[in-house]
């Protein structure tokens, strides 16, 4: 009976794995799609996410607006793209200037429409405003947002439009007018723009074998140093990222130690930190899960554990400070922890309860088990999804659940600017 519960169990997360790869989608040239996506239009006036346009779940908050002498206008960057027609009615080329997050998901977009409608190209009509055109605090005068429509203008084309720029990854869609389209971004120094937590690319973890391997290196089957609940050093698999940007440049908190350590995490990374009595007891338990908080919350005088002679030891923090790195990367592991230029730190972020976010990987961790009992080498498709850009499909899902269903408090503040300068 218990080898056919074991059976059963297999077939069902098999069927898990099947849908999770279709739901990462092929790579490139891993042949092609039979049937196009069925499209649904958006209704007119309807948006998507269903959230107002400047909170958490959509494009976050407002930062200020962005002119032409300002130090945040080297935040905008032109589109040149050919196959976009834009107004500029202005002509000055204001409206080929935005954020480089909107301009990714401009021309991913521009290429759907040309796909889905031969001969007829994107167009935009509005995009970075510096006249004051638009209504107070719209996202137009941060390069954030752009209005568009079908260069035929043909407005029976608009819903669908509206659902194209939904899966191009737009952060907020509203079929706004008649006449136009409204997308609009997250802040590229926004967390929720990064998915919460990463580290640089050039920082390094430890193999079981002792060597040191650069965080971007990473591949399914490396096992590397983290820890158990209890503080105890121990080796475990590397699953997948959950983010990986390799060509954005970025802003890391750089945590300093009295030992000369150093780890450089994004500001809605969780790391755990040791209180008095933790330090007490760090013979005994460690007490992990519950003192885990945000990098942008770690003080002087606080401790965090470093790895020294095959132990995690609290040290002291001496000096935090902030610093731009090309490439970031969410790395996951099966123990949920990770120690990163020998300093411990959590696997997760943006929500500030390391339990929780455990709990909620559980899943990964159970198909990478499932996965490992099924395939030898080379990995399965779906672990190819660790050596590619941009968010893991489960990422996106559990952050979005977790702007519905939790507090506020426990969510590092997605819209603000939490760099200090």
């Amino acid at each position: 009976m218990l080898l056919w519960t074991k059976m059963l169990l297999v077939g069902l997360i098999c069927v898990s794995l099947v849908s999770s790869g279709m739901g990462c989608g092929p790579g490139r040239g891993y042949g092609r799609r039979k049937h196009p996506k069925k499209l649904t239009p958006l209704a007119y006036k309807q948006f998507i996410p269903n959230v107002a346009e400047k909170t958490l779940g959509a494009s976050g908050r407002y930062e200020g607006k962005i002119t032409r002498n300002s130090e945040r206008f080297k935040e905008l960057t032109p589109n040149y793209n050919t196959d976009i027609i834009f107004k500029d009615e202005e002509n000055t080329g204001a409206d080929r200037l935005m954020t480089q997050r909107c301009k990714d998901k401009l021309n991913s977009l521009a290429i759907s429409v040309m796909n889905q409608w031969p001969g007829v190209k994107l167009r935009v009509t509005e995009g970075w405003d510096e006249d004051g055109h638009h209504f107070e605090e719209s996202l137009h005068y941060e390069g954030r947002a752009v209005d568009i429509t079908t260069s035929d203008r043909d407005k029976a084309k608009y819903g669908t439009l509206s659902r194209l720029a939904v899966e191009a990854g737009f952060d907020w869609v509203y079929y706004e007018s008649k006449a136009h389209i409204h997308c609009s971004v997250k802040a590229e120094n926004s967390v929720a723009a990064k998915s919460g937590g990463c580290f640089p690319g050039s920082s390094t973890v430890t193999l079981q074998d002792g060597t040191q391997k650069a965080v971007r290196d990473l591949r399914p089957g490396d096992r590397v140093l983290a820890a158990d609940d209890d503080g105890n050093p121990l080796y475990t698999d590397f699953l997948t990222f959950i983010d990986r940007e390799s060509n954005i440049s970025r802003i890391f908190y750089v945590i300093e130690t009295e030992s000369g350590h150093r780890i450089r995490l994004t500001a809605a990374h969780l790391i755990f930190t040791a209180d008095n009595s933790t330090e007490a007891q760090q013979q005994q338990r460690l007490r992990l899960r519950a003192s885990a908080v945000f990098a942008s919350k770690v003080l002087p005088g606080q401790k965090v554990f470093v790895s020294e002679a095959e132990r995690l030891v609290p040290a002291t923090v001496t000096r935090i400070y902030t610093e731009t790195h090309q490439g970031s990367y969410a790395p996951v592991t099966a123990q949920g922890s990770v120690v990163v230029d020998r300093v411990l730190a959590s696997c997760y972020a943006v929500v500030e309860n390391h339990q929780l976010a455990h709990c909620a990987l559980a899943p990964l961790r159970l198909a990478h088990w499932v996965s490992s009992l099924l395939f030898t080498s080379p990995p399965p498709p779906a672990a190819s999804s660790a050596h590619e850009d941009g968010v893991h499909w489960y990422s996106k899902v559990l952050y979005q659940l977790g702007t519905w269903l939790l507090d506020s408090h426990s969510i590092h503040p997605l819209g603000m600017s939490v760099y200090p300068s």
